[in-house]
């Protein structure tokens, strides 16, 4: 289990504000904060030399790229051994269609978001790169008729800390 790091509110706010708006500006950041410039890029690069911070990332939108269909493919492998699980969740994840995969616990080993560009385009996923592979028992497929995002991601018990008057909530 990965060893938790102490934030006191600052960091607590900079992490809400940053998970908002990547792109800010460290000026309108500080500013947003109470601090100084120096000291918000100080402490911002400190969250990302302790692993708090992971990386930016580009949000692009499925539909506009031609994938307007997005499933939850829920997958059975078996025998579900290490020397099977490896190249299966490397061949899942090389597809343009993946966009996350996650290893379960439960009746599915599998959970895989798509992006599909039609129903047709899922049907030929499904058939010609899940059920056609060996290992894979059962494939179940959901359509997603909408999505959220959700956050900003906190500690536990920090939603209070950061959620006071004039703070972002």
């Amino acid at each position: 289990m990965a060893e938790s790091v102490v934030l006191d509110p600052v960091d607590l706010h900079l992490l809400r504000l940053l998970q908002n708006d990547a792109r800010i500006t460290y000026r309108d950041l500080a500013a947003q904060v109470g601090v100084a410039p120096s000291t918000c890029l100080d402490r911002v690069t400190r969250l990302r030399r302790s692993g708090v911070i992971l990386g930016h990332r580009l949000q692009l939108d499925p539909a506009k790229l031609g994938r307007g269909l997005q499933a939850l493919l829920s997958v059975q492998v078996r025998p579900h051994r290490r020397e099977l699980v490896g190249p299966f969740v490397e061949r899942i994840r090389a597809l343009p269609e993946s966009l996350s995969v996650f290893h379960l616990t439960g009746p599915d080993d599998y959970l895989v978001h798509v992006a599909v560009a039609d129903m047709a385009d899922l049907q030929r996923l499904v058939l010609d790169e899940f059920t056609a592979r060996r290992e894979v028992a059962r494939v179940e497929t959901r359509l997603i008729f909408q999505q959220w995002e959700c956050g900003p991601l906190l500690p536990p018990g920090a939603e209070t800390a950061t959620s006071g008057p004039g703070k972002q909530g």
